[in-house]
């Protein structure tokens, strides 16, 4: 009978074992020594901002990603490098290795067939490598590289007819409609050192041309994607008038929570998110009638009104800041739920870069004392 008791009583604590580790949430990035904990909603927000532990996240989630996926996503290292070259008068330099990496991705993308480049997501993800080694000459070394301009030669190959980036309807809100890969290669076109000079010297330009047709004439899929064109048009001129910005201006502002944060959620309906494949989700959550302020939104809306124009000082700006500085989570990000799958939550990675070049814009970071 106490043979029984304690094979009963280890069976129990297997048992017991068993569940706590099937509870155990998988690390968001993870690559050999390089460990980011899952993301949460629950996560505990921070006493006080911490610019350290803001970048700590940034820099080994993209780097995780990288190196474990070998792949460029819109989330994470294709938002790292769109934006982290633009705080190197703060931070000093980007992560080198992540720059070879680019260089790498564009050597095998460049021996692709064109066709198959023109396909699924690889369009958007061609714009964002282009993007990417744009934004490190714009902001890091200030003179195009033959990286870069091999980079936006190889993105100009795969635009559509029409003028834009095709690509399937999923993964909102980025890859998720060739609206949003348009805006991405036009970013990566005006933010290129020269680049556009060059190209009207050689009477190449009769594609930019065509990309901006098509965003002046193509109505965005939703408030999000009239968002993403006032920030390109803050970069590319021609796309909008002074009334027009001043429009779309007054539209993010009118999507402002209560406590001064922005929604995601409230940018589009669920049946606009990547072609409605997500609206039996989004109209699930507990939080679909009232969805709370997130980094994503919050951090983009900032960034986008102040590129446009609108003063760090205003009232509602400021509002915005005060929720940045106080929602960061313990971890160093900011939570936003995902609009495709409660696994991973990759968005909180833009969720937290926005945020972060947010107060930069707004003249709010310390500075932290590094060098190039």
């Amino acid at each position: 009978m106490r043979t029984l008791s304690i094979f009963l009583s280890l069976v129990f604590v297997s048992i017991a074992g068993l569940a706590v580790t099937a509870q155990e949430p998988a690390p968001q990035y993870e690559a050999g020594d390089v460990k980011v904990p899952a993301a949460a909603s629950d996560e505990p927000i921070r006493d006080a901002f911490s610019l350290e532990a803001a970048i700590d996240y940034l820099e080994k989630g993209s780097l995780a990603w990288s190196r474990k996926r070998n792949c460029i996503a819109c989330h994470t290292n294709g938002t790292y490098m769109q934006l982290r070259p633009e705080l190197t008068p703060l931070l000093g330099k980007p992560t080198a290795e992540m720059r070879e990496f680019y260089v790498k991705r564009l050597g095998q993308l460049s021996r692709a067939n064109i066709d198959v480049l023109k396909k699924g997501l690889k369009p958007t993800q061609v714009a964002y490598l282009a993007t990417g080694l744009a934004s490190w000459d714009a902001y890091v070394t200030g003179e195009l590289s033959e990286e870069t301009k091999a980079g936006l030669d190889l993105m100009l190959k795969v635009q559509s007819e029409d003028g834009s980036w095709n690509n399937i309807d999923c993964w909102p809100p980025f890859e998720s409609s060739s609206y949003h890969g348009a805006t991405v290669a036009a970013m990566a076109l005006a933010t290129a050192p020269g680049y556009l000079d060059l190209l009207a010297k050689e009477g190449r330009d009769g594609q930019v041309e065509k990309l901006k047709t098509y965003l002046r004439e193509t109505k965005p899929p939703h408030d999000y994607g009239r968002l993403l064109l006032l920030w390109t048009s803050t970069r590319m001129d021609g796309l909008l008038s002074t009334e027009q910005q001043q429009e779309i201006v007054q539209m993010i502002f009118s999507h402002q929570r209560e406590d001064g944060g922005w929604s995601v959620r409230t940018f589009a309906t669920p049946e606009t998110w990547g072609g409605g494949g997500r609206a039996e989700k989004l109209r699930s959550e507990p939080e679909f009638k009232v969805p709370p302020s997130d980094g994503h939104q919050t951090g983009l809306a900032v960034m986008v009104l102040r590129d446009a124009g609108v003063n760090a000082n205003d009232p509602r700006i400021e509002k915005a800041v005060n929720w940045i500085l106080a929602n960061q989570r313990q971890s160093g990000r900011w939570w936003t739920r995902s609009l495709n799958t409660d696994t991973y939550h990759f968005i909180t990675y833009s969720g937290s870069m926005y945020p972060l070049v947010a107060l930069y814009k707004c003249g709010k970071l310390p500075k932290t004392g590094k060098s190039d």
